[in-house]
């Protein structure tokens, strides 16, 4: 009886609709830990090059020094990105004129929202992969609480057939109930762990970013003359 009553019995034992349920938690419980492993090594390794390239940047003597970093190292993290928007929008103006919709206001404004797109887009991105987190948090639980329903009717539809509620009638469907309980709680907590460590990165990933958009607003509108943009 000990032997016979192990997970895989459970598996085993575990109808269509209990399949199903197990299968739920298990793409579930794959998508989030992908999601885990995969943005955390991505949030270390754009971390690890925004601060290469900040430690480099504060080095520089000039703006065009700063163009000129950027054009050898390329860009690889969101620090050098939004420099290079900023640069971008303060040549393409220079080029062409303020006269265009786009350049509506003066230099000051077009950078301003050229570093406030940047910003944004930086903000879409790193919200990547939270949706699944959050939903595989809130869903998984309740799959798991259908799990269990469904095998404790299983528990009690055997003791309406055998007639009487003896251990060796119930242990399996109850057994199978609780495996399902478990379940949803081991896919929901990692998942719910993870989204709230990813949301607070975000927040001071942006709050940093937005901190460098200032100072490049600083030193592009002023320039290396110390006249400001128009």
């Amino acid at each position: 009886m000990e032997q016979g009553l192990g997970f895989a019995h459970f598996i085993s034992n575990t109808d269509e609709v209990g399949k199903i349920v197990l299968l739920v938690l298990l793409l579930l419980s794959i998508a989030s830990w992908y999601l885990i492993v995969t943005r955390s090594l991505a949030n270390w390794l754009v971390r690890r090059r925004a601060d290469q390239f900040l430690n480099a940047f504060w080095q520089l003597d000039s703006v065009t020094a700063m163009d000129d970093m950027i054009q050898k190292d390329g860009i690889n993290n969101s620090f050098a990105d939004l420099a290079h928007q900023a640069l971008a929008a303060v040549n393409n103006a220079n080029g062409h004129g303020l006269q265009r919709l786009a350049a509506a206001g003066g230099m000051a404004e077009f950078l301003t929202r050229a570093l406030r797109n940047g910003i944004e887009q930086e903000a879409a991105q790193s919200e990547h992969g939270l949706t699944v987190l959050a939903s595989a948090g809130s869903a998984a639980p309740y799959v798991g609480l259908f799990g269990t329903v469904w095998a404790i009717y299983h528990a009690l539809v055997q003791i309406g057939l055998s007639g009487q509620g003896t251990l060796d009638k119930v242990a399996g469907p109850v057994g199978e109930a609780l495996i399902m309980t478990a379940l949803g709680l081991a896919v929901a907590i990692p998942a719910v762990l993870a989204f709230n460590a990813f949301n607070r990165r975000n927040r001071l990933w942006l709050a940093r970013l937005d901190g460098f958009a200032h100072d490049l607003y600083v030193l592009l509108s002023v320039g290396g003359d110390g006249k400001e943009a128009a």
